[in-house]
């Protein structure tokens, strides 16, 4: 995938239909991968979450979670498919998932992501977030280190 139509993008909510495709991505993404169950239960059973996804073509191409508690968010995972990465997709999703928090009503956001995933850590800055700490042994795959990034948002506007 080299280039798509950023106005053919949409955002909706994650449903139960999505997660054999949210499944695939977070398998792609990730070496300590969501199971299908969790996602079920995040989306029947915790009422902090709030899940979307980012759809291509009737593809579902990327999703992200985060946990809106009190007048805090907290991103829980966010990943693009394969294909479509390095296309400035991802921004495109935080971006959303941004402004989901702030139509919530929170005020900060916070995530934790490997102390070797310098993109990520590098589009996070881009958008705001700053290093606040350490989670010393966090990954249970390797044991790294998280690195904790916290995000003030700006309530009605554009982030």
């Amino acid at each position: 995938m080299t280039e798509i139509d950023a106005d053919r993008l949409v955002f909706r909510v994650m449903t139960l239909s999505d997660i054999p495709d949210i499944v695939e991505i977070e398998q792609e993404a990730f070496t300590c991968p969501w199971s299908k169950e969790a996602f079920v239960n995040e989306i029947t059973n915790n009422h902090f979450a709030r899940y979307m996804v980012m759809v291509y073509e009737q593809k579902v191409i990327g999703y992200g979670g985060m946990w809106t508690i009190m007048d805090e968010a907290h991103v829980t995972n966010i990943a693009v498919r394969e294909g479509y990465r390095g296309l400035g997709l991802g921004e495109r999703l935080l971006r959303e998932i941004m402004k989901t928090a702030v139509f919530f009503g929170t005020n900060r956001m916070t995530l934790e992501v490997r102390v070797s995933n310098e993109i990520a850590q590098g589009l996070y800055s881009k958008l705001g977030f700053e290093p606040s700490g350490l989670r010393p042994n966090y990954y249970s795959d390797n044991m790294e280190d998280a690195l904790i990034m916290w995000a003030e948002l700006k309530q009605g506007s554009e982030t």
